[in-house]
């Protein structure tokens, strides 16, 4: 049972992972791979809006996705783009990224091997994973413009059509642990975080939401 205080503690952390930008037209439209195919989904619906020329999937497998995309997030993501009317010459494909710093380093090579010219990212993820993937392309890819978009959906909504509240809030906590130690581990701008927003973080991992937070010696030694 996830309290009414928790909810509203995972609202404030929600509602801040959202950065807040417009789609407009960019060089590429890069879907960060997750168990959520909705990122897949989005994808396609801004490349049939002239969004983006071109599409990367990136992304392999993780023990939450291994037995809903036994093919890979990426492999799984392009063939939702193309059962969505996506055209097969417009999609790239990252399989081997297995965290986010290596969707962006894998995307950078994919790109270049086929000689697109990115000036321009329209970066679609997750909508709890807006914030921590700004913060690392802005820190990994400096050279290019940032525009963070996801599906449109309350927490509740969002929950719901995932199915598993626990792991959804869990997943949340997780994203602001790492918008909070990224930057001094070298993987992420800094970023402010209301006094507010920390305060609701820490009582969620004092409530028990702490199964994707990273390991404390991660944590406390950039080295580790």
């Amino acid at each position: 049972m996830i309290s009414a205080q928790a909810w509203a503690d995972a609202r404030l952390l929600w509602d801040y992972h959202f950065m807040h930008h417009a789609p407009r037209p960019c060089s590429v439209a890069v879907g960060l791979g997750s168990h959520d195919l909705g990122v897949a989904e989005v994808t396609a619906e801004l490349y049939h809006q002239g969004m983006a020329p071109v599409i990367v999937f990136t992304g392999a497998t993780s023990p939450t996705t291994q037995a809903l995309m036994p093919r890979g997030e990426a492999v799984h993501y392009r063939e939702r783009a193309l059962e969505l009317g996506v055209p097969e010459s417009a999609v790239l494909l990252e399989p081997r990224a297995t965290n986010t710093g290596e969707n962006i380093q894998f995307t950078k090579a994919v790109l270049a091997e086929a000689r697109v010219n990115v000036s321009s990212v329209l970066l679609v993820s997750k909508p709890y994973e807006e914030r921590r993937s700004y913060g690392m392309v802005r820190k990994l890819w400096p050279e290019v413009e940032v525009v963070c978009t996801s599906t449109s959906m309350s927490l509740e909504e969002y929950a719901n059509s995932i199915g598993e509240p626990r792991m959804v809030i869990d997943m949340i906590v997780g994203a602001l642990q790492r918008v909070l130690v990224f930057p001094r581990i070298g993987l992420a701008i800094e970023q402010d975080v209301p006094d507010g927003v920390v305060a609701a973080f820490e009582r969620l991992c004092v409530d028990g939401f702490t199964s994707r937070l990273m390991p404390a010696k991660v944590v406390l030694d950039p080295r580790a």
